[in-house]
């Protein structure tokens, strides 16, 4: 947003709608759906990782016990910075319900595919968040079963247990035409369904974010131990907005929102992410040919 707005407030959202949103943008995105979630403080926080486990031993009646100390580590997860402006018509204004209604309809979507896609495929906003982008890639679009299977041995000889999938709808488009040797398909009991609920037994969450364009493959979805992934939020969703600023989006176009009769909101939430990457892989797909 360049020059010097002179009209931006706080939208005085109620309670509930500000809560709608935070929620929403957590229902939106597979990766705050499949790992953990903890309270982020705004200085961010030390957390505790496990980087091996203690081992027992069999002994005798009276034979001393075994020592075995698991092997600990720390990380510290500090807060970034998540924004996006949607500008509006004045309409809206007068209507506070529709205009409700479209905040919870958005925003927690862009906020979400945008969080998902940084950590998939993306560059880390910072040396104390954690990204996929270095992870084995696994092109599920020849040999689909066995590169699964190859990424579900992966995880686990890391020491994870694959437990859940984060999925791209072009990922899903490639399970969807994986069929056996009498053109079966392996992942959806019937076409009517046309879902992929589970694959290899653990869950599956659909994302727009969990597709990443490249330039030889595209990855289309990540497997993983989410036992092994920790995400966290500053207090929730701040919003305000702005009359008469000029915005320039992402094509260099220029809004003048006072010239147009428009305002824009805009919402930003502080999250952090850590994972042991060493419990996750991506799937991917060959990239397709601009025509």
């Amino acid at each position: 947003m360049s020059g010097v707005p002179t009209n931006r407030t706080t939208i005085g959202l109620p309670a509930e709608v500000a809560q709608e949103i935070l929620a929403k943008t957590q229902e939106a995105s597979a990766i705050m759906t499949l790992a953990r979630r903890i309270e982020l403080p705004g200085r961010g926080v030390e957390i505790p990782v496990i980087t091996s486990d203690p081992t027992a031993e069999w002994v005798s009646e009276t034979g001393a016990k075994p020592v075995s100390n698991p092997g600990l580590s720390k990380k510290i997860m500090s807060a970034y910075k998540l924004a996006v402006i949607v500008p509006f018509s004045n309409e809206f204004r007068r209507d506070a319900a529709a205009l409700y209604d479209e905040l919870v309809r958005r925003l927690p979507l862009a906020l979400a595919r945008q969080f998902d896609a940084t950590v998939i495929g993306g560059t880390a906003p910072g040396s104390n968040f954690d990204v996929f982008t270095a992870c084995t890639p696994y092109d599920i679009s020849t040999g689909t079963y066995g590169q699964l299977v190859a990424a579900d041995a992966e995880i686990a000889a890391a020491g994870g247990d694959l437990n859940g999938f984060a999925l791209s709808p072009q990922g899903k488009g490639v399970l969807l035409g994986a069929v056996d040797g009498n053109q079966r398909p392996l992942f959806i009991n019937n076409v009517a369904e046309g879902a992929i609920p589970m694959i290899l037994g653990a869950p599956v969450v659909m994302s727009k974010g969990a597709f990443v364009a490249g330039d030889d493959a595209d990855i289309v979805g990540a497997a993983g131990d989410w036992s092994q992934a920790i995400y966290g939020t500053v207090e929730g969703v701040q919003i305000s907005y702005s009359s008469d600023a000029t915005l320039v989006d992402a094509n260099e176009n220029i809004i003048n929102l006072f010239q147009q009769n428009m305002f824009a909101v805009r919402a930003e939430i502080e999250v952090g992410f850590r994972a042991d990457t060493d419990c996750f892989t991506l799937l991917t797909k060959e990239a397709e040919s601009e025509s």
